[in-house]
């Protein structure tokens, strides 16, 4: 198996606090910029128009968003496929009519006949349903990891730890997405998704190690145990990080408009989980679990020095048994003469 790290020993563990005020500093900027400048939410969850279209000519795709963007507001376009295209845009159910009429003006710069064939508006309750749906996915999902990683690895603490993580993960997400300002819509959500189950995959790697690590060395410490797990998988990590941010790079750089924003969150959410992955989950069970780590080799040595004690005294009582036996044999032969 091809490897980049041969044989490697960083103390990984040795700079948890830094990793921990990173991370605070990060939820801290999260909050600010969520208070200031918020979520820009799609029509998904906010409601708006819905005009769908049908060419009578094959039109691309790419033309059709250069002719959206003149009209100076946000659309989304997408296609059915047959020549047929749904324009979305934000709104209120009052100017569903002016929304209709500015995207048949933009198209109509195109040349091209066209037919109107629906125009719906999607209003703020359907949005909120989606809304709720989709925050219970993201819920149900974290606490069934949970209940997996406590079940395999009969430790709550290390399925806690991988959650958290998994909620870092994510919030760095949704901070990247209020920093741009992106819109998030379903397809983003399940962008969020896709990432709880890739990072929480990396870390049951390390924890699979970990577990395994503790058979074979019993005699050492926690600490230890982490460091040489996460050095030993170190290898695995950066070839498998390195293989998906490279499809998603090219995602995001050549798959057009449509999967811009998901390939967007994957590189964020991705990226982010390598880094939570070594320098919060390990760390976490480091610190909760210190008080119940392994034996360390100082401490398996004084029990092996009180069995060697214990066994001791039974031996000079078998010699000094013994030195009697034959003084009696000796007597008895001087009898006889």
């Amino acid at each position: 198996m091809m490897t980049f790290f041969p044989k490697t020993h960083f103390d990984f563990l040795k700079y948890r606090k830094v990793y921990f005020t990173i991370s605070a500093l990060i939820f801290a900027v999260g909050i600010f910029l969520f208070a200031t400048k918020g979520l820009n939410m799609g029509i998904d969850f906010t409601g708006g128009t819905m005009v769908q279209v049908k060419f009578e000519q094959p039109v691309p795709m790419s033309q059709i968003r250069q002719a959206l963007t003149l009209t100076g507001h946000d659309s989304e376009l997408q296609t059915y496929g047959d020549q047929t295209y749904a324009v979305r845009e934000k709104g209120t159910e009052g100017n569903v009519g002016e929304v209709q009429a500015r995207i048949e003006k933009a198209l109509d710069t195109l040349k091209v006949p066209y037919v109107v064939q629906q125009t719906n508006f999607v209003g703020p309750s359907v949005g909120q349903d989606m809304t709720e749906r989709a925050a219970w996915a993201i819920i149900l999902s974290l606490v069934c990891i949970v209940i997996y990683v406590a079940f395999r690895f009969n430790n709550i603490l290390w399925g806690t730890s991988g959650v958290i993580a998994l909620f870092h993960d994510l919030f760095v997400m949704a901070v990247a997405f209020a920093l741009t300002q992106r819109e998030i819509d379903l397809v983003v959500v399940a962008a969020f998704l896709t990432v709880a189950g890739y990072s929480i995959n990396d870390t049951i790697v390390i924890f699979d190690r970990i577990r395994e690590n503790m058979r074979l060395n019993p005699r050492a410490s926690l600490r230890e145990l982490i460091n040489n797990s996460i050095n030993e998988t170190l290898s695995r990590t950066v070839i498998t990080s390195l293989t998906v941010i490279g499809a998603l790079l090219i995602l995001y750089f050549f798959g057009g408009e449509a999967l811009n924003s998901f390939s967007f969150a994957m590189l964020v959410g991705c990226t982010c989980g390598v880094y939570t992955t070594i320098a919060l989950t390990t760390p976490l069970v480091y610190v909760w679990n210190k008080g119940s780590q392994a034996p360390t080799q100082e401490a398996v040595k004084p029990a092996a020095e009180k069995k060697a004690v214990a066994k001791e005294p039974v031996r000079e009582t078998k010699t000094e048994s013994a030195a009697p036996a034959k003084k009696s044999v000796r007597k008895s032969r001087r009898n006889r003469r």
